[in-house]
């Protein structure tokens, strides 16, 4: 623990500081030794779950943690690879390098968005309300944990909460220099560095976690990528902490909605289908986090965050009629740059109590979170000769202001049960403006959702724990949607109710988990731009309803089985929809897109004395491509690709040895069997990734 000092002592204490920092980074990140009574302080930030022991028990929701260790021992590519082992998970692997996130979870579509996503608890979606938010994904090498919440408690942290929150929790600073490498297939090269200092007594750190990343990429989909985050932070007296994180991502990547032909997917092809489309994108962020102990039951915590994230997407035109002769996408001398960017600023401030109503144990926690977001939409009509520049087409600036309140209480009725009650009310006005219009050129929205929640845990024996939860959720029509045709379109947000009911526990060598989920849409947007003859409404119901279970079984003599499944046998549309003309274009009882029925992982681990290995399969069920849920794969006029796609099972190998504490050598074999699958339709086939092996060394001094 800190010990009090006095003020001059404290002032003393500090001069050194930004001395003591620098010199740690002019010798190579060599911290000063520290004093034998001090802590190391981790640097203030959001967790959602918590980093206590008991933490996770005390959600009344399914919770799931990917640790450092499974971080260390699966060598996920991406944030997307690290969650496909969590139950409730599915994701479309579009490409390996996972630029834009495809993840869904409990039978919501991997091709959407309405599950909300952190990063040390801010908002990583470009636009929580104005645009998609699917366009930046952040990178695996600055992560150290993630977590994924569902159930009544997520409603604390935002809109979008459908299917939960997952958050990414990124690296604490470390006294000293880290090198990681790896090299592979498709010709990847990685590097990450990682420097970090402290002062003697732990009360101010500094960290530097920089990654550069380059492959030719599978089917030449190649890509550049460069990933900068700097920490720092220090105590201001003894109940007081600030944090600061910078971070700025930017990447270039050979990439397009389009994919290969029906034929050519037989075939095996293995070439870009765009080889000229480029998918630019970009990230800087700035998040300041004061933490404040008020007393032994109270701590008020407030984040301040702000970022800026681009995303400019040139694509060739197609001739279609030639396409379709030659079995390849035959490419004109047009294309267009559809870009945007994003901006966002927003303050969330949270105080937990600790206090005795109704004599009872309480743990309370109250906030508000206001946060302004923007969006500049540019299109640009250029021409191969002039490949980046050329005529404004459309200029329209989307924007949103948001304020929320949000209260919970945990009740500990007795040792074995709690009740936790939750309320969030949520307000937002959307404005739209088309820059390009000389007159009645902006409109505007607004919106209030009321959203409570209620939870119970309770203790059956040391060995079981039962937890159910219901509450209500919402995802906002997004600007483009609402305000379509600079139109008040009346709609409504997406709401669902959400019911879970499970149990977990672990006794002896085993840790287990099971869950029923129900989630009941009583309003989906169907979106303006989609490729149906929708209108623009409040659209019908869809129900969401399954099991979700993880297992894990240390067998002894090194060897673990760790396992998790997904069984959603209802996803589905609820009553027919109907076009503008009246005819139904959703059948009653179809299945929602890219829903997969089974979802199941399992892996195999085995450590002995500098060796740790884990073999894992991972199976995806078959999954429909399209609403009107096509059976066989076809191919529209228009170039858009329809079906139902296989379901097809991986095989990972994975292994670390380390040498020392300072050197560990790793080695990887994604997709082992070399199985051939389509990951996704879109204006041609998605292919999976083939085989890839990759090695790594890590080095610390």
């Amino acid at each position: 623990m800190r010990h009090s000092v006095t003020p001059a002592a404290r002032a003393a204490r500090f001069l050194p500081n930004p001395l003591a920092v620098a010199m740690t980074l002019a010798l190579g990140g060599a911290a000063l030794p520290a004093t034998a009574e001090a802590e190391a302080k981790v640097l203030p930030k959001v967790v959602v779950v918590g980093t206590e022991e008991g933490d996770s028990e005390r959600q009344p929701g399914a919770v799931a943690i990917v640790t450092e260790e499974e971080l260390q021992i699966r060598q996920p590519r991406s944030t997307e690879e690290a969650l496909r082992s969590v139950p409730g998970v599915a994701i479309k692997p579009e490409e390996e390098s996972a630029i834009v996130a495809n993840i869904g979870i409990r039978g919501l579509s991997s091709a959407d968005y309405k599950t909300l996503i952190l990063e040390d608890g801010v908002p990583i979606a470009p636009g929580l309300f104005v645009g998609n938010g699917r366009y930046y994904n952040p990178r695996i090498q600055r992560m150290e944990t993630i977590e994924v919440l569902k159930g009544a408690a997520s409603l604390r942290y935002g809109p979008s909460t459908i299917g939960g929150v997952i958050n990414y929790i990124t690296k604490q600073p470390e006294d000293g220099v880290q090198l990681e490498a790896r090299a592979g297939s498709f010709n990847s090269r990685e590097a990450t560095l990682e420097v970090g200092g402290s002062t003697p007594s732990q009360e101010a750190q500094f960290g530097a976690f920089i990654t550069h990343a380059s492959s030719d990429g599978f089917m030449d989909k190649g890509y550049d990528m460069t990933d900068v985050m700097i920490k720092t932070g220090m105590a201001l007296g003894d109940n007081q902490w600030l944090s600061l994180k910078f971070s700025d991502y930017d990447s270039e990547a050979n990439i397009s909605y389009r994919g290969v032909f029906l034929q050519a997917y037989k075939d095996g092809a293995d070439y870009n289908p765009a080889p000229d489309d480029y998918f630019i994108s970009g990230r800087r962020a700035l998040d300041l986090n004061h933490e404040w102990d008020i007393s032994a039951t109270a701590k008020l915590t407030t984040l301040v965050y702000g970022s800026e994230t681009y995303r400019d997407y040139w694509r060739y035109a197609t001739n279609n009629a030639a396409s379709a002769a030659a079995g390849r996408w035959v490419y004109t001398d047009s294309l267009n740059g559809n870009n945007r960017s994003f901006d966002r600023f927003g303050i969330d401030s949270r105080l937990k109590l600790q206090h005795q109503l109704f004599g009872l144990a309480n743990e309370a926690e109250i906030g508000v979170r206001a946060m302004n977001e923007s969006m500049d939409d540019v299109t640009v009509a250029a021409t191969r000769a002039t490949p980046r520049t050329g005529t404004i087409s459309r200029d329209a600036v989307e924007s949103a202001d948001s304020l929320a309140l949000y209260a919970q209480n945990r009740f500990a009725v007795s040792d074995r049960f709690a009740v936790t009650a939750g309320l969030r009310a949520e307000s937002y006005e959307q404005t739209s403006q088309n820059k390009r219009a000389a007159t009645n050129n902006e409109a505007d929205t607004s919106n209030t959702e009321i959203l409570p929640g209620l939870g119970a845990t309770y203790q059956i024996n040391p060995a079981l724990q039962g937890f159910a939860s219901v509450y209500k959720a919402f995802s906002p029509a997004l600007n483009s949607d609402a305000l379509n045709g600079l139109e008040d379109q009346q709609l409504d947000a997406e709401r669902s109710v959400n019911i879970e009911a499970g149990v977990r526990g672990a006794r002896a060598q085993l840790t287990y988990e099971l869950t029923f989920f129900r989630m009941d849409f009583d309003n989906q947007i169907i979106p303006a731009n989609s490729n149906s003859q929708f209108q623009r409404t409040n659209g019908g119901e869809t129900l969401h309803q399954g099991l979700e279970a993880a297992l894990g079984w240390e067998l002894g003599a090194g060897f673990t089985l760790k396992s998790s499944a997904t069984y959603i046998p209802d996803a589905e549309f609820v009553g027919a929809r109907r076009d503008a003309n009246g005819n139904i274009t959703t059948p009653d009882g179809n299945r929602v897109t890219y829903v997969p029925e089974w979802v199941t992982n399992l892996s195999l681990e085995y450590k002995t004395g500098k060796l740790r290995t884990a073999l894992s399969v991972h199976h995806t069920g078959e999954q429909y491509t399209d609403v009107l849920n096509t059976k066989p794969i076809t191919e529209s006029t228009s170039g858009f690709f329809t079906g139902q796609i296989d379901g097809y099972t991986l095989l990972d190998l994975n292994a670390i040895y380390e040498f020392s504490k300072d050197l560990s050598l790793s080695a990887s074999a994604k997709n082992l069997t070399d199985e051939q699958y389509i990951a996704s339709l879109r204006q041609g086939i998605y292919v999976g990734t083939e085989r890839s092996i990759d090695v790594g060394v890590k080095f610390k001094f």
